[in-house]
């Protein structure tokens, strides 16, 4: 009898680094979950039409004509028809090879082996050839460089500023493994919006997150007030990876001691088998109470609560009509000693060539690869 060996995700075709596979997919499960196989049925809900607009294919060869990639596509989001039919999209620079291996991400693991310069400019020209009014700009880990590409985001928001007047701009950054110096670059810049997204809970996070950390995410939020406390700040979390209700809560108040003032709340969609199994489908009215509990409760100052939700959507009307709240209890980058994934994996495999054992013992955790 054969036996399937699955090696983790791994997509071809990518022009930014060399890729290579995610991994297994390890996570705990607590008592009594059971995660739905990969190809269960979605509820009505979630059901979108597929894109296929003369303005969605206009766009879709203007990033390419510009050798530009975005989250849209390279994160599968499934309302990449309604926002490119409205014509706005969420721009990803510094290649298409991220240095992290995040378990639900359907974006390319690997080193990359390039720094495009002139990627600004030419985010910068298409800004202005779709006449956007606010702009979204995400990217990668870049974990192997200095700063982690802050300086490419700064000269973005830059460019972007002078050349299309009255355009607002969001950065979605990663967390530059903790680096002040990265960050205040990032800020002088002046974006509308600066994101950073948690994407789950504290108990989840170092097994579906390798390299990030729960608490250098939040408090890199809460640093961004003390260097600018006009700043919005704004996150993400995203449910149906095993989380309980407490742990939403716990994450949601945590995110509000940094004082960041815009949440979004989405469902998780497998993107293959090699990633973290779905544990949930959240309903509609779960997501409404989520949305009653953050902004009345806990004082956000708006949050996007749905089941298609994602960091980006309905960003321009967040930064037009929200107003930025000063500084919280958490101001200090905390966690900013512990080493990336990329920093680690080199350091693993120069040990298991000269014979020595791994750098970190292997955590006890459940296998649901074969899900």
């Amino acid at each position: 009898m054969s036996v399937e060996v699955i090696r983790g995700y791994a997509p071809q075709g990518k022009d930014n680094g060399v890729v290579k596979s995610k991994g297994t997919v390890n996570v705990p499960l607590l008592d009594g979950q059971q995660p739905l196989a990969h190809r269960a049925r979605k509820p009505e809900w979630l059901k979108v039409r597929a894109p296929g607009s003369p303005n969605y294919l206009r766009l879709k060869q203007l990033m390419r004509d510009q050798g530009l990639h975005t989250v849209c596509e390279e994160a599968h989001c499934p309302n990449i028809g309604e926002c490119w039919e409205s014509g706005t999209a969420t721009f990803m620079i510094l290649g298409d090879v991220c240095t992290r291996a995040c378990k639900y991400c359907a974006v390319a693991h690997g080193l990359p082996t390039e720094l495009d310069e002139d990627e600004p400019r030419r985010v910068a020209d298409s800004v202005v050839t779709m006449g956007l009014e606010h702009a979204v700009v995400t990217s990668v880990n870049r974990d192997e460089l200095k700063n982690g590409g802050a300086e490419i985001y700064a000269e973005v928001i830059r460019q972007i500023h002078a050349r299309q007047p009255g355009c607002t701009v969001e950065v979605l950054v990663p967390d530059f493994k903790g680096n002040e110096t990265a960050l205040r670059i990032v800020v002088e810049a002046g974006p509308e919006i600066l994101a950073h997204n948690i994407d789950t809970v504290e108990r989840l996070s170092k097994h579906l997150r390798p390299g990030g950390r729960y608490w250098r995410s939040i408090s890199m939020l809460g640093a961004v007030k003390r260097m600018n406390p006009r700043q919005l700040t704004k996150s993400a979390i995203i449910l149906g990876m095993g989380e309980t209700e407490e742990e939403i809560f716990r994450s949601m108040r945590d995110l509000r001691e940094a004082s960041v003032d815009v949440l979004t709340l989405g469902q998780y969609l497998r993107p293959s088998q090699h990633h973290v199994p779905l544990d949930r489908w959240v309903t509609p009215d779960e997501f409404r109470h989520w949305k009653e509990v953050g902004e009345r409760e806990l004082g956000f100052g708006h949050v996007e609560s749905g089941p298609l939700v994602r960091s980006s959507y309905h960003a321009k009307e967040q930064a037009r009509t929200i107003e930025a709240q000063g500084p919280g209890t958490i101001t200090q980058i905390l966690e900013a000693d512990v080493d990336s994934a990329v920093v680690i994996d080199a350091a693993e495999a120069a040990l298991r060539a000269a014979g020595a054992p791994p750098v970190r013992p292997a955590p006890q955790l459940v296998q649901l690869g074969s899900l």
